[in-house]
This record gives structure tokens, sequence and C-alpha cells, in this order.
């Protein structure tokens, strides 16, 4: 699909989306529990819809209606918790990596016998230091990853090692499976975590289903310890999944390089998830930021660029580039490395895009160099499969004195499927048609 996007301000109010990252951790948690719970989800997207998809793979019903998922958790054995007669199901990832980095230690800890397929780039990104762990725990799966990839026997408790300089999915992977082996078992994080906001979601996502993790710290020896109990998860009947701060960072800083507020509804100020700080980022940049209870509101002013870092909040890094592109000054996003395992190299598709925009982009080893334009040019991008990318550009035309023509629009389904809608809701003029 390719989007036509003409220049344009954008201004007023949109409700902020479900927030992806939860809605994984709470399904999960909800098919693993003891009894039937309402995940409460505003919206959907291609990447939430793959977890449900693997769950009903693995037994669990789910009865989808508006706004909720009723799910019904998948049968167990009474006596060991091991699935019954699920023997060569197929559990298709597509292009999710938190699925399939949370739902392969799930299936393990489950003894199930499943093999993992998924699409594009999906079987490139690493999974080596999670299956080593699982590897070493009992399980029977290739040590060299890739997909199509098949698991079989259960996991056993025990203590769990993993570098803290790794995706902090593998921990939250863990983390889901191991309340289902019924014994104590723990996840040691040496180094410092990266990503860390995410593990927090996952303990969030825990708690609220009676999981108690004991997290101990050291710092002299920079070790992290998660404790788990094992005692199986407990169904709260009903819960909502909360607004997301990364999607909504879009319309912030469509706002902040703009010419007028707009304001994001239905968002948690003080939420877990580590792209709220999204707010913090633009009121260095020079925005204007206002917080009320359950909604933030950007409006633009002078902006300056700044130095920061991406180790927690990599999903930020495209659009707030873009933001940086329309800066006084330069900008400097230092600890991007993680950007090149995403669904696309984003340090790469991130440079491409805004310098056919117009900006002055470059790579200096894992850190992004952006020198602030007066205006952007407009031009045809190519979204490389990339949600994120694909918005960004769309953020960029605010600032363009042409047209931008975004090729491969339809990545926004992946986590934002009426982005394009919202986008006219706030007065863009958009043009879709098939390419």
């Amino acid at each position: 699909m390719i989007a036509r996007i003409e220049p344009k301000t954008l201004s007023g109010e949109v409700h902020a989306i479900a927030s992806k990252s939860m809605a994984h951790r709470l399904v999960i948690a909800a098919a693993l529990a003891n009894g039937p719970t309402e995940v409460v989800c505003n919206t959907t997207c291609d990447d939430i819809e793959a977890t449900l998809d693997c769950l009903e793979t693995l037994g669990a019903r789910i009865v989808r209606s508006p706004g909720v998922f009723e799910i019904h958790p998948i049968p167990k054995s009474q006596e060991h918790g091991i699935l019954r007669a699920l023997t060569g199901r197929t559990l298709d990832c597509r292009e999710s990596g938190s699925t399939l980095r949370f739902m392969l230690p799930v299936a393990c800890a489950l003894g199930a016998d499943a093999t993992f397929i998924g699409a594009a780039r999906l079987g490139e990104r690493p999974l080596t230091p999670l299956i080593n762990e699982l590897l070493a725990a009992g399980c029977d799966l290739p040590a060299t990853g890739g997909l199509p990839l098949t698991a079989r026997n259960r996991l056993r408790p025990g203590t769990f090692l993993l570098p803290g300089n790794v995706s902090s999915q593998y921990v939250s992977g863990l983390l889901l499976a191991l309340p289902l082996l019924g014994q104590e078992s723990t996840v040691e994080v040496t180094g410092a975590l990266e990503s860390k906001p995410y593990v927090d979601l996952t303990l969030e996502a825990l708690a609220a289903f009676g999981i108690a993790v004991r997290t101990e710290c050291d710092a002299e020896q920079q070790v992290t310890r998660f404790h788990l109990d094992g005692t199986g998860y407990r169904t709260p009947r009903r819960i909502c999944v909360e607004g997301d701060w990364s999607n909504a960072a879009f319309w912030f800083c469509a706002a902040a390089i703009g010419k007028r507020p707009i304001t994001v509804r239905g968002l948690a100020l003080n939420s877990m998830q580590g792209d709220r700080t999204v707010l913090a980022a633009l009121s260095r940049f020079g925005a204007r930021v206002n917080r009320s209870t359950a909604a933030a509101t950007v409006r633009p002013d002078k902006l300056k660029g700044f130095s920061l870092s991406a180790r927690d909040v990599p999903d930020l890094v495209p659009v707030l580039s873009a933001v940086a592109a329309s800066c006084e000054g330069t900008t400097v996003i230092h600890d991007c490395a993680r950007l090149r395992l995403k669904e696309s190299d984003r340090l790469q598709t991130t440079a491409a895009m805004l310098n056919a925009l117009g900006a002055n982009v470059r790579i200096v080893g894992d850190d992004l160099v952006i020198e602030g334009v007066p205006e952007l040019t407009g031009g045809t991008v190519d979204a490389c499969r990339d949600h994120r990318i694909a918005m960004t550009a769309a953020v960029a035309a605010v600032r363009a004195s042409g047209p931008v023509v975004i090729r491969g629009a339809e990545a926004v389904a992946k986590s934002y499927p009426t982005f394009f809608d919202d986008y006219r809701e706030l007065g863009g003029i958009v043009e879709l048609k098939e390419d």
C-alpha cells in the first residue's frame, strides 16, 4: 500500500490505543490462569493477534467481542500441568518478536511439542541466549535458532542466567513461563538490564495474576535476581489493558514539530511503560507539555537539539529523530545498537527515511547524529516493512514543504491498524492506494 500525505499541521484530540506490550503479557497470563479472564482491550493489531492465535493453538479458547477478549485457559493435566494431546502443533508468530520470545519458553514450560514459524525478518532476530538457557533446563530444540524451530520436552525449574545487554524479552519470556513449573525458580541477570521498563511491565502483569516475584539487586556484583515460587497464575476475572505510550508518542511528536497542540487521552501517567518518557524528551527539546489525570497535551515551541540515550526507549528513536531533524542545532541519540535487530535495521532505515525527506542524519558507530534543518522537503520513502518507520514518515510530513509518499504503508497494521484514520481525525490529508 502507498500512502501519500500532504503537508499539513495536525491538531486536536485522539484516544490512545491499547498497549501492545501489556496486551501480550496479560493475554498470556490469562491463558495460563486457573479460570476464565476478561481482558478489556480497546484495540488490537497484528502482533496481538499473533499471540492470541498461538494461545488458541495451544488449547486456549478465546471469545472475541468488541473491546474484550474472554480467555478460557489452556487445559492442563491435574498431575503435572503438562499439555494434553498437543503434539505437532505449529505456532505462527508472524512478525512479532514478543510473541516468539514469550511463547517459546511458555510452550517449553507446558511441555508442548510445538514448531514455531514466522514471517519477514523474525527468523533473523537473535534467540541464542534464551535458547541456551532452555537447552540447559532440559528442553530439546535447535541450538542455532532460526525459524522454523521445534521445541520438545518440558522445562525444568532452576536458575536461569542471562546477561543484561541482551533483549529484555528473554527475561520477560522466562518470567512468564516459570510460574508453571510448580517449584521455585530464579532468573539471574548480570550487568545493566537493557530496556528495564519492559521487565517492569512483566512484573506488573504477573502481580495482577497473583504471581509474587521477589527481586534481589546486588549493586556491587551488578546482578539482579528474580525469584518466583511457582504457585501458578490466579485469574483476576477482569483486567484492562492500559493505553499505549509508544504509539501516542507519534502524536506528541507531531505536535512538537507542528503549529498546534495535540492531546492524547486514555494514558496512565504512572505507567511502567518506558516510552512515557517521550514527554520528558520533548520537554528537553523545548516543546510545552501539560499532564492531567489520564491525558497529556504537547504544544509546539522553539526546539533545540540535545543528547539522549536510547537504552531504555529504543522504540522512540525513529520518531524522536524526526523531531530532532526539525530542531535548531545537533541531536545525538546514543546506545542505538539494539535498533539493528528490530523489524528493520532501524539505524539504517531511520537515517535513510529522514534523509530522503531532506533531513541531515548520519550514523556514527551505534549513534544517530542529527543536524536540524529549517524545513523538510518531502519525498518518497520505503517503510521497509517496519511500522515505526512508516508512522515516523507520516509525522515528518507535518514539517515538509512537499508531499510525503510512503511505500509499504500497510506496515502500520503491525501495531496501529487505525493509524491513518486517526491521522485524518487530527486534520491530516492522507490518500491510500494499492501499490
